[in-house]
């Protein structure tokens, strides 16, 4: 049986599509920015603070659009899985200052993500969700 870790996860885009990763220190595998939901937070509280805290961002909890909620094997603790809700949020003109445990900031091309490490729920989940709104959002113009 696997151990449960609840997060709040931002899936950032910009106009031309590309999404935003990091890379934890001391880790290898990029995700998506967030982190993990405190008893007395809902989702979006947990990820307006986690934003702040690893990447300087004030991001207004009504600009987070639900994108979904995913399972997958944690990528920095093994025994563990996540149980993310994941949220859309489009930048505008916002500067992304990486602070706390995060590392390494990388805007990619979903297309070009299998370039990179990736955590399995960044890989197996979230990006492929992402493509696919995106190849919908293409057929419909």
């Amino acid at each position: 049986m696997h151990k449960e870790i609840r997060i709040s996860a931002a899936l950032v885009f910009r106009d031309d599509g590309d999404t935003l990763l990091v890379r934890k220190r001391g880790t290898h595998a990029f995700m998506q920015a967030g982190g993990k939901i405190e008893d007395t937070e809902g989702p979006k509280e947990a990820l307006v603070r986690e934003l702040k805290e690893e990447l300087g961002l004030d991001i207004a909890a009504d600009r987070m659009m639900p994108f979904g909620s995913y399972q997958a094997e944690a990528a920095n603790e093994p025994g563990y899985i996540v149980s993310a809700y994941v949220f859309l949020i489009r930048l505008r003109d916002e500067v992304i200052a990486p602070a706390a445990e995060i590392e390494e900031t990388r805007w990619i091309e979903v297309h070009n993500a299998a370039s990179l490490p990736l955590a399995p729920l960044t890989r197996d989940r979230i990006l492929p969700a992402f493509r696919q709104m995106q190849l919908s959002m293409e057929l419909e113009r």
